[in-house]
């Protein structure tokens, strides 16, 4: 296996590999020296530095280690292959491919931070190797979804005899963004703590409280874990991937579950809607609301162009002007529309004065010529807030005066940008906060016309402008531990129960704030999560083959869930649903109905993308005594090593751990 990349995705993938699926890793870095330009400068050339480090410590722990994997993490007694083997190079041309060995690699990640410089790759490494599977870190979707096409069809043609499943698997383009934003997004809003999509389902893995005596705990689709039992203790490990072991307990049987007392479960649920409705306001506001984006189409709401008080004072005018009228219905002999005919000219001051009139038509005139007189600032008003509103309607929103039970979202890069459209998606109120008016993420704010408060977190008064004592959780997503610490600090200084979800990559670190933030509030929920953390997975699963169709952290664990097709796979294979489920390993939990021309080649995919409607195909009420046949396909929940087990290439040679 070939790891190109320059940044923790690339260590934490290299070591996934390794440890988990037990490959020969060559990890391509930049050298420090090299790192340079106007896209890298000097914060690339400290991250190159780092990650070289890094690296270089992990092929020195590697080296002293004991034959038998003694941080292999599964327990299995297996050895481990040598350390990943680090190769140095300006960019990843063909010259440091080829001495990667990627003319003789089964598989290749390109997971550099820069988009280019991973297109270019990929491009080379087709044509060095056409049979060779590639994995792209890419953040523009429509590209990526293009790009696979292209190196699909270079792969069929420069290999005429690729068997076609072999070719449709051949590149996968994968965002860790796309990949971890759903978790990150989950954690901070209650009742939708991880979700998975899935045949066009939202999954919600719902962790719930351990059952009061007597009564019975809700088992959901499945149960996927056991809480850690220290998850109440503040000197607890829960905050960390090290849960000891009272540590979670994940893919239990029911025996496990039925005598684990005290401890939480993490089940799984089928929803359509995996989010709190928006806040609740005035039937009448409601009613408003409706009518005005029914009225303005997709443009402005008709409420946003004019303030409450100019709206009252054009109500008034427009009353005393109909009362004006029906007196000079009343007091003359006119028909009324003539009476109002002349209360409008009266009005406009147009009509000849009612010299010689009675004095009941001579009082109405001047109180229509002062009603006039008071029209005008009226309409100048309007003209000049519907001015000021199209020219601000471009303009970041500020957060509403009665804003409350918001999200507050710090950071709007790319992790953050995900986040926060999955977080519209789900109909959640937002607040972000950035220090970048040029980042990333705002012009989707501005596109979804979020509040965002522009400014340094770190800075007085920018958290208290996000409506922090009112918000439900706070989501802090910088690139920077110490950021996002300082951040969660502040909020439980302002609201000691706000939820806090930190973005944490030092898993040592992740443990002491967890500790420290559980001990000195121990009635508030903290979490912390790590991207490179959540997206490897994906990413080392796909460059196995395997389509995996999300992680969900049980902690700071993962559990994956991947389709498979039973074909090839004796674990499966003529076994029940009963017999293939292995507690703490595998477990199916849905089955493809479909015929196999009629199925989804990617269940994570909307049922259109492609332009043609596709039956719904997945059973998730599966019966234990259902024997798997070679023509199904089935989506299951597995360990990391389990699917290294079930799955690895290795495994299936005789060269992985015995079956059992």
């Amino acid at each position: 296996m070939v790891v190109c990349g320059d940044d923790a995705l690339a260590e934490r993938l290299a070591a996934e590999l390794r440890s988990v699926y037990r490959e020969r890793v060559t990890v391509v870095v930049p050298s420090a020296l090299s790192v340079d330009g106007p896209r890298s400068g000097s914060a690339g050339r400290a991250r190159a530095v780092a990650l070289l480090g890094r690296m270089q410590a992990v092929m020195a722990r590697a080296a002293g280690a004991p034959a038998g994997g003694g941080d292999s993490g599964d327990g299995d007694g297996v050895t481990l292959p040598e350390a990943p083997r680090v190769l140095e190079a300006p960019e990843p041309d063909e010259a440091a491919l080829i001495e990667a060995g990627v003319q003789e690699a089964a598989a290749l990640a390109l997971v550099y931070d820069d988009d280019e410089t991973n297109i270019h790759a990929a491009l080379v490494a087709r044509r060095l190797n056409p049979r060779l599977r590639i994995v792209i870190r890419l953040y523009n979707r429509k590209l990526g979804q293009h790009l696979e096409e292209l190196l699909d069809q270079a792969a069929a043609v420069a290999s005429p005899g690729l068997d076609p499943a072999e070719v449709n698997a051949s590149t996968t383009v994968l965002s860790d963004a796309d990949t971890a934003a759903p978790a990150l997004a989950a954690t901070a809003v209650a009742g939708t703590s991880k979700v998975v999509q899935a045949d066009g389902l939202l999954l919600r893995a719902v962790e719930r409280d351990p059952p009061r005596r007597g009564g019975v705990a809700d088992p959901g689709l499945c149960t996927l874990a056991l809480l850690s039992s220290t998850t109440n203790d503040p000197a607890g490990t829960e905050g960390s991937d090290d849960g000891g072991q009272d540590g979670p307990l994940l893919l239990p049987d029911d025996g496990t579950v039925a005598s684990a007392t005290g401890r939480g479960t993490v089940v799984l649920k089928a929803v359509s809607h995996a989010g709190p409705d928006r806040p609740p306001g005035r039937l009448a506001g409601r009613l408003a609301g409706r009518l005005a984006g029914r009225l303005a189409g997709r443009g402005l709401p008709l409420g946003s162009l004019f303030s409450p008080r100019l709206r009252w004072s054009v109500a008034g005018l427009m009353a005393c002007v109909l009362g004006l009228a029906v007196a000079n219905w009343l007091t003359s002999d006119a028909h009324p529309l003539h009476a109002a005919y002349l209360t409008l000219l009266d009005l406009f001051a147009i009509d000849d004065p009612a010299l010689g009139e009675s004095t009941s038509r001579q009082i109405l005139q001047l109180l229509s010529g002062l009603a006039g007189l008071l029209l005008l600032p009226v309409l100048l008003a309007a003209v000049l807030e519907a001015l000021g509103t199209f020219r601000t309607a471009s303009s970041l929103r500020r957060p509403p005066r009665g804003l409350s039970g918001h999200v507050v979202l710090l950071g709007l890069g790319k992790i953050g940008t995900r986040v926060l459209a999955r977080l519209r998606e789900l109909g959640i109120p937002v607040v972000c906060v950035e220090e970048d008016p040029e980042a990333r993420g705002i012009p989707l704010a501005r596109r979804l016309r979020v509040p965002t408060v522009v400014g340094d977190v770190t800075d007085e008064g920018v958290l208290e402008a996000a409506k922090i004592h009112r918000a439900h959780a706070l989501l802090a997503l910088t690139s920077a531990d110490t950021t996002n610490l300082e951040a969660a600090l502040y909020a439980r200084s302002v609201k000691p129960n706000v939820r806090v979800a930190l973005r944490l990559y030092d898993d040592t670190f992740a443990t002491a704030v967890y500790r420290t933030l559980r001990a000195a509030h121990p009635q508030a929920l903290t979490r912390s999560r790590s991207v490179s953390t959540l997206a490897a997975p994906a990413f080392a699963g796909a460059m196995m083959g395997r389509q995996i169709l999300g992680a969900i952290p049980v902690e700071r664990r993962v559990l994956l869930f991947a389709d498979l097709d039973v074909a090839g796979h004796p674990q499966l294979e003529g076994r029940t649903i009963a017999e293939s489920f292995r507690p703490g390993v595998w477990r199916v939990i849905a089955l493809d109905s479909a015929a196999p021309d009629e199925r989804l080649p990617d269940l994570t995919a909307s049922r259109s993308d492609d332009g043609t409607e596709h039956p719904a195909g997945l059973v998730w009420d599966l019966l234990p005594g259902y024997v798997l046949r070679s023509q199904d396909r089935v989506v299951l929940a597995a360990t990391r090593q389990g699917l290294a087990e079930l799955l690895g290439r290795r495994a299936r040679a005789g060269a992985g751990p015995a079956e059992t």
